[in-house]
Formats: structure tokens, C-alpha cells, sequence
């Protein structure tokens, strides 16, 4: 095989094994078997070639999808920020808003033949056309930081809130609301009462009701309410409306509590409380009676209405021991009015008021009030008084006025001068019984004795002016009895002249003139002196004979107390006894001011002249005497001050005391006449009832001896 082989025996030359290799430095035999491995292999690349283009072109259309997305997103964007850009700047800004482009085309969709967008070559970023007049994007974090900021802002703010209600103004919160809930309610003291020297009572307190509203929780009508109230209340509507329409002060403070009326019936308090509005308010409170109604009046007074305190006579002089200390009851209520179970409750119980006793007797009061209004009505007098005092102590046992009025309803009258005690607070020139003090004086410095006599021409003349006697005597000889019997205005004139101005005025302050004499009556009157160096011609004599000077009744009466009572004065009281809540008496440290105005001879003596008005024939008093009893007094005929002259007519007065023998009761009436009148004729008979009634009632014993007699005539 191998010889038959032609190459194996051919000897290449070199150009032939040259040729045996291809280029690539392989035989034919390996270039052969080479190229069908190299055509299976360019099969095979052509096969990855065209896998490889074909992905290739899914990537290219999915980043070019990509693209066009992120584009229309980019878009979308930029429009948005546009719109909110616009929107702002109209906001804040009135400035012309851009004018709103196109909105980017999408591209039409391109058919199969159409050749598409121009991918980007490998590797690189596809550039993107960057669109015209494109706001700049967002920045979610500071957006995220501005609205974080706000929040914890916010939060701080309500947490320091918080802290100010719950830690600094607690306790002024929780306060106010406190006070909203606290309803304070008044707890009216009981009134003390008056009682007469025997304990009957002339005014005291019953258990009544007081109606008051709360405006903040009235539900009806202002007006409908007053309305219903006028009847029962007794007051007029138009003075309730504003009571209940006005819910708060003048400052904004809310009112919650305002008297409608006090010391109503315990009837009207049940009516009322059936109305069921809850801003009415019905509570315990008390009434004033006074059962003898105008017995006393006078001298007792009348509280008000709202305040229950003291506005006339003893009620207001004594108001802060009869008053007492109010309490008050305060509690928590909730919106329905009611208490709230377990809440705040503080009640400050009420202190009642203290008695007071007087010393005055009823049945003599009423007695003497009759009198007294008889003779003013019988001699048409406009107002007058009368009184009864102890010898003695000062006490006052009657203290009789008129005009008077109902003190269980004080306020319906038709003039205020009703109220008015006359006794105390009228002064007057006091005339001739004025007189009586001069005599004491001349008796005591010694210019007269008890049983002298003296010179009293028919007039004499002291400034210009002529006094004279009313009693025609001539230029005659009297004795001292004479002159007080005859009330000679010439006889006492002297005696004055022999005293001088000085002692007069003293004398006068003795017996307790020119100041209140204290007898617990408010608003008594002091009257008026007439100091010696004011004195003037005419004073000389009209001075010692009761003008130019005014006094009132109860001075006059304590005057001839002091001649009765031995020469020694004693102011006059009305308070008997004053007792606290309990009924026991207290012991007052305030005695009865005394003092000597003359010896006790003197007295005794002026005592027994005294009666020579009563007993003799010339006497200007003989219509008062006693058929069982002695009695001394003296008339007296003054005048009434009034607007800087003196009214029309004569203010008759009569003062004494008996039995004369051995006082025991001092006596005095005066009566305003206008149609004029004598103090005899006028107060003589009321002297006389008054005194006849005085001694029986109290069991004096009927005088055994026989009237004096005097000798007049000197």
C-alpha cells in the first residue's frame, strides 16, 4: 500500500509541502476539516448574530418606550408645577397669569413600513430634549422639613396650653367655676321686741317670708312675672320688672340674688312658690307687728320694709340692740337650682336681736293718748302732746302725740308730720310756765322769799316795749304766791332784773334747757337759748317770761320734775330695762344723769306755792283743780317759730305734778291752737283728767287735808 502509493513515494519538493499548508499555517486536509467546522460555526454565529440583533432591537423599542414614558412623565411634571405656580402667584399676588402652553403631542403612532426613533448607540444615555420655560421640580424634603416644623410648632403651642389650664391658671379656673356653683342665701335675724313696764308687747316679730329672684335663672317673661307678682307683693309692677330684668351690675358681675319683698304672709310665700320658676326664691324671714297700731307710735317708730332696721323713734335709736346679726347659708347648686349631695355647705346661723323694756304703761298710755285727742279736736288745735313722768326716777310712764298714725302700716299716711313726736321734737316758745324757773332762781339767790312780797305795777317797759298783766291789779303790793297765781308778767320781769342776765341763763341750763334732754327718742329737738350777750333791749322782758328763747315739752316737764323731785334733777329715760335674746335683763352702767338746781327747802316751798294758780280766785288755772286730790301746776300761753316769725295763734300748755303735798307724778299738755286760745282754758281740763286718772290708777292716796290758801295781796 505504502508503494503503490504515489505520494508517499513522490518527494515533495519544497514548493509542494509549501503548498500542503494554508496561510494559516494548516494543511489542506486540516484547512478542509477546518472550513466544514468553520461553516458549521458560521452557521451557528449567524444563528447568534441574528438572536443577538434581535434582542438588540426588544431592548432599543423597550428603552425607547421607556423613554417616551419618562418623557410624558417629565411633562406631566412640568405642567403640574405650572398650574400650582399660577394658582399661588393669583393667590398671593394680582399679577396676569402666564399664559398656559400647549400641552406636549403625543406622537402618532407610526405604521410597519415607517422607520422608528433612532436608538442611542450602546452604552450611551439617550439624550432628552429639554422642554422650553420648564419650572424648576419640587424638593419633597424641605417640603417634608417645613411641614414637620409646623406640626411641632403646633404641638408646643397646644402643649404649653395645656400646661397653663392644668398648672398656672388651675386654681383661678377651678375657682370661677366654684363661684359659679356657690349660691349664698341671707338668713334674716329676728327682730327683739318692745315691751311695755308690765311686758306687754308694743311691737315684736313674727315668722314671716321674704320672696327675693335671681335674675340669671328667671324663665318667664320680665313683665308677665311682675305682673303676677304686683298683687301679692303689693308693690307696683313697674317697680318688680327692673328687680327681675336686670341680671347684672353695672361692672358685668351677674346678680343672682335681689329682695322682692320682705315680711310677707306665710300664704302669699306658699302662692308664689307654687308659680314654680326658679329664679324665685321664698325664704324664712319675719314681720313687725305692733298691736296697739297708733298706741305709742310716736315714741316706738316703724322699720322699713326691705331692711328691717330702725327708721323712726325708739326703732331707730335702738336699732342695733332690737336688729340682732343676720347670718347666711351658702351651698353648691347645680343647674336645676337644687343642692349638690356632698358639695360645699357652710351656714352661719342668724343672732337673734335683744328686748327692749320701756317705761312706759300701755293702759296709761292709751288712756292719756284719748285725752289729748279730745282736747285738740275739741279747741281745733293742729297738733299737741302730752306726757306722764315718774318723780323721782324720770321714768316716763305716757308720752302721748298727735296727729299719729298706724305703726303696723307706717306708710299710708297722707302728711310725714304724722311721725312726728311733738313731745320731743316740737319746740316752742314755752310761755309762762317758763316762769317757774325764774321763781326757783329768785328763791335760791335770795331775791324774794317763800311768803314776801313785792311792787308789780300794772306794765313795765324793757327795750321800747310795754309788758303788762292780763289780770287787772293796778300798781299793787303782791306777795310771791300772788305773782305765780296771777302769772304776773311784771312780777316776774323784776325778779329777773334783781337776777341778772347771767343767772337767768345759768338757771335756765340748770333745769335743763338749750340741750336734748336724752330720753332715747331719735331726732329730739335741743331747743334754744338766748345767751346773755346776745340779750337786747326786749330780751330783758321777754326772756324771763318765755320768749325769745324755745324749749320743748318734755324739757318743760323735766324742769318741773327737778322742783317736784326736791330741788334735784333727773334726766328722764324710757328705757326700763333692756333684755338680751333670753329675756333676762341686763344691767345698763348708764344712770339717769342727777343734779341739784336748788335747796330742798326752796323746793318744798316753790312746791306748795305751785298750787296757788289751781286753788285762788285770781289763779289761771282754776278749771284744773282736783275735788280728791291737790295738784301744782302752771298755764303758760307761747308762741310757734315759723319761718323766721311766729304762726298764727298760741301754743297753750299746762305743767304740774300732785298730789302737791307729796309728788309723786309730774304732768304736762301743750296744744298748738291756731284760732288762739289760753293755756287754762286749753290744757287745764286735759291737766286735770290726766292727773285724776294717774293717781287712781296707780292707788295714790286721796289728799286728807283741805286745799291752801293764799294771800295774794301783799
Amino acid at each position: 500500500m505504502e508503494a503503490s502509493d504515489p505520494r508517499r513515494r513522490r518527494d515533495p519538493s519544497s514548493i509542494s509541502r509549501a503548498r500542503r499548508y494554508t496561510p494559516r499555517g494548516r494543511t489542506v486536509r486540516e484547512a478542509a476539516s477546518d472550513s466544514a467546522e468553520d461553516n458549521r460555526a458560521r452557521e451557528h454565529g449567524a444563528r447568534d448574530r441574528e438572536a443577538a440583533r434581535r434582542a438588540r432591537s426588544r431592548e432599543a423599542k423597550e428603552h425607547a418606550a421607556d423613554d417616551l414614558a419618562a418623557k410624558r412623565r417629565r411633562e406631566a411634571a412640568a405642567r403640574s408645577r405650572q398650574r400650582r405656580q399660577r394658582e399661588s402667584a393669583a393667590d398671593s399676588r394680582e399679577i396676569p397669569r402666564p399664559r398656559r402652553e400647549a400641552p406636549a403631542r403625543r406622537p402618532a403612532p407610526r405604521s410597519p413600513g415607517t422607520p422608528g426613533p433612532r436608538r442611542p448607540a450602546p452604552g450611551r444615555a439617550p439624550s432628552v430634549r429639554p422642554i422650553r420655560d420648564l419650572p424648576r421640580t419640587g424638593n419633597p424634603a424641605r417640603r417634608l422639613r417645613f411641614a414637620s416644623a409646623v406640626v411641632l410648632i403646633l404641638l408646643v403651642v397646644a402643649g404649653g396650653r395645656l400646661v397653663q389650664l392644668q398648672v398656672t391658671d388651675s386654681a383661678a379656673y377651678a375657682a370661677e367655676a366654684f363661684n359659679q356653683r356657690l349660691f349664698t342665701e341671707p338668713l334674716p335675724a329676728s327682730r327683739g321686741a318692745i315691751l311695755d313696764r308690765n311686758g306687754n308687747a308694743l311691737a315684736y316679730s313674727v315668722e314671716a317670708n321674704f320672696i327675693a329672684v335671681d335674675p340669671t335663672r328667671v324663665t318667664g317673661d320680665a313683665a308677665q312675672l311682675a305682673a303676677r307678682l304686683a298683687p301679692l307683693l303689693g308693690r307696683p309692677a313697674s317697680e318688680l320688672e327692673p328687680l327681675i330684668a336686670t341680671d347684672k351690675t353695672a361692672e358685668g358681675d351677674p346678680i343672682q340674688f335681689a329682695y322682692l319683698q320682705r315680711g310677707v304672709d306665710l300664704a302669699v310665700g306658699d302662692q308664689i312658690a307654687e308659680m314654680d320658676d326658679p329664679g324665685l326664691i321664698v325664704g324664712d324671714d319675719e314681720r313687725r307687728i305692733v298691736p296697739g297700731h297708733d298706741l305709742a307710735a310716736n315714741i316706738i317708730g316703724f322699720t322699713g320694709v326691705d331692711t328691717a332696721t330702725g327708721l323712726s323713734g325708739l326703732e331707730a335709736s335702738y336699732d342695733d340692740w332690737l336688729s340682732g346679726t343676720d347670718g347666711e347659708v351658702s351651698y353648691e347648686r347645680g343647674r336645676a337650682g337644687q343642692p349638690i349631695p356632698g358639695a360645699f355647705y357652710r351656714e352661719e346661723p342668724a343672732v337673734p336681736g335683744n328686748d327692749l323694756q320701756l317705761t312706759i304703761d300701755a293702759d296709761l298710755q292709751y288712756q292719756v293718748q284719748k285725752i289729748l285727742e279730745d282736747t285738740v279736736e275739741e279747741h281745733e288745735g293742729k297738733f299737741g302732746s302730752a306726757m306722764v313722768m315718774e318723780v323721782g326716777t324720770g321714768e316716763m310712764l305716757a308720752m302721748a302725740s298727735t296727729p299719729t298714725y298706724d305703726a303696723a302700716n307706717p306708710f299710708d299716711v297722707e302728711d310725714e308730720e304724722a311721725y312726728r313726736d311733738y313731745g320731743t321734737q316740737a319746740t316752742v316758745d314755752p310761755g309762762s310756765i317758763h316762769k317757774a324757773i325764774i321763781f326757783a332762781a329768785a328763791l335760791e339767790e335770795g331775791c324774794i322769799e317763800a311768803d314776801g312780797t313785792m311792787f308789780v305795777p300794772q306794765t313795765i317797759n324793757k327795750g321800747g316795749t310795754t309788758y303788762e298783766d292780763h289780770y287787772p291789779h293796778g300798781d299793787a303790793m303782791l306777795s310771791l304766791a300772788g305773782i305765780i297765781a296771777q302769772s304776773s308778767n311784771v312780777g316776774t320781769i323784776e325778779l329777773a332784773d334783781c337776777l341778772g342776765a347771767e343767772k337767768v341763763y345759768e338757771y335756765q341750763q340748770l333745769f335743763g334747757l338749750g340741750e336734748p334732754t336724752g330720753v332715747g327718742v331719735a331726732g329730739e329737738a335741743p331747743g334754744m337759748l338766748h345767751a346773755p350777750e346776745d340779750w337786747w333791749g326786749t330780751s330783758y322782758g321777754s326772756v324771763p317770761i318765755g320768749h325769745e328763747s324755745t324749749a320743748t315739752i318734755i324739757q318743760m316737764a323735766a324742769a318741773y320734775g327737778a322742783i317736784a323731785n326736791d330741788g334735784e334733777y333727773v334726766q328722764p329715760t324710757l328705757i326700763d330695762h333692756k333684755l338680751d335674746a333670753d329675756g333676762n335683763a341686763v344691767e345698763d352702767s348708764a344712770e339717769p344723769e342727777t343734779h341739784r338746781v336748788m335747796s330742798q327747802q326752796n323746793a318744798e316751798d316753790l312746791q306748795y306755792l305751785l298750787q296757788a294758780p289751781i286753788v285762788d280766785d285770781t289763779g289761771t288755772a282754776r278749771g284744773a283743780a282736783l275735788e280728791n286730790y291737790h295738784l301744782a301746776g302752771k298755764t303758760g300761753t307761747g308762741g310757734l317759730a315759723e319761718d323766721g316769725g311766729y304762726a298764727p295763734g298760741n301754743v297753750a300748755s299746762m305743767v304740774g305734778f300732785a298730789p302737791a303735798e307729796d309728788p309723786q307724778y309730774v304732768v304736762a299738755v301743750s296744744v298748738y291752737v291756731p284760732n288762739g286760745g289760753g293755756g287754762g282754758g286749753t290744757t287745764g281740763q286735759a291737766f286735770k283728767d290726766i292727773n285724776e286718772f294717774t293717781l287712781s290708777y296707780f292707788g295714790v292716796p286721796p289728799s286728807t287735808g283741805p286745799a291752801p290758801e293764799f294771800d295774794v295781796w301783799g
